[in-house]
Formats: structure tokens, sequence, C-alpha cells
């Protein structure tokens, strides 16, 4: 756990004269005890809510019970910062914005996310609906998630979406040139 470092640096950059607001970029599995912490040191807090199913996540990503852990630690968050403000330019200065990236042949998952976070969170939550997946590494090899979403899966969500009137927040357009974005890494 690195969150006491983190306390610590941003101490001691405060201290010299820091004033910006400090992001929490996380992907939701987190220990509420260290979201506890970090409380008055963040200002914004950008949490994934990946899997409501357990069997998503540990096929996924290997973990155990990440959708009781997320949405423990996003209600922390949430009751710390409380809903996202922004300023005259539009930049966050504090708050939560929870975001979810839905998978291709996973609609029931985004479906099942999108529904727990109008259930369970303030009205004025914002949430940020990502489209941008595209498969990279093993992820090619599976043959649920080897693809891009696609126009029929986007308007899906699309649509799920607005029926739950949440009115806070951004549903990513549906985009082509992912790929360009990741690195080319050699070893």
């Amino acid at each position: 756990m690195y969150a006491y470092q983190i306390i610590e640096a941003i101490k001691i950059a405060r201290k010299n004269g820091l004033k910006i607001p400090i992001i929490y970029n996380t992907n939701g599995y987190e220990n509420v005890e260290t979201i506890k912490a970090l409380e008055g040191y963040i200002d914004v807090y950008l949490p994934d809510l990946k899997y409501y199913s357990n069997e998503m996540s540990k096929k996924y990503s290997k973990i155990d019970n990440y959708f009781a852990y997320a949405t423990k630690a996003i209600k922390e968050m949430y009751n710390q910062v409380g809903t996202a403000k922004f300023d005259e330019n539009g930049i966050i200065k504090k708050g939560v914005i929870i975001r979810h990236l839905v998978l291709p042949n996973h609609l029931q998952n985004s479906k099942h996310i999108l529904k727990w976070i109008k259930e369970n969170m303030p009205e004025d939550i914002y949430v940020s609906v990502m489209a941008q997946y595209f498969p990279t590494y093993k992820a090619k090899e599976d043959e649920y998630i080897n693809r891009k979403l696609n126009k029929k899966e986007y308007k899906e969500i699309e649509s799920f979406l607005y029926t739950l009137n949440l009115t806070n927040g951004y549903m990513q357009e549906l985009g082509d040139h992912e790929e360009e974005y990741v690195p080319t890494w050699e070893y």
C-alpha cells in the first residue's frame, strides 16, 4: 500500500506551495481503510467500476470480490469529496467521477453497473461511460473480448444510460484509432 507515501508527498508538496487539486486515479479495487486514510489529501477521485460479476473480475483481472470492494470504496470517496465541481473553464476541482469501460459481449455487466450507480449513489453523481476498449495481449485470444465494441452494442448501452436518467456525465464516442495511443514496447 502506497497511501502513506502519497500522503507524505502531498504534505511536502503543499508545504512548498502546491495549490492544484490532487487527483486519485484508481481501478476501483480499493480497501475502504486506504480511502479513509486519504481523506483530506485527495480532491478528486476517478475510480473505475469495472465488473458487477465476480466471475468476470476473476477471469479478466484475477481478483475476487471486485464489486464489493469497489462499491464500498466509491461510497467512501463520495462521502469525502462529494459531487464533482468544475471551475469556469470546465476543469474539475473537487468530487468523484465514476468511470465504466463497456466491454464487447458483456453488455449486461455494464447495465448492472449503471443501474447500481443510479440506485445507490446520489442523483448528482458524475458517470463517464467509456467505449474505447480494444483487445491487447491475451485478450486477443478470448472469444468474448477479442474485438472492439461495435455500433449496436454502443447504441444499446447509450439507450440504457438514457433510460436510467443519470443526469451528470459523459458517454465517450465510439472511436476507430485507440490503438494509436498505446506505446510500442521493446524488450
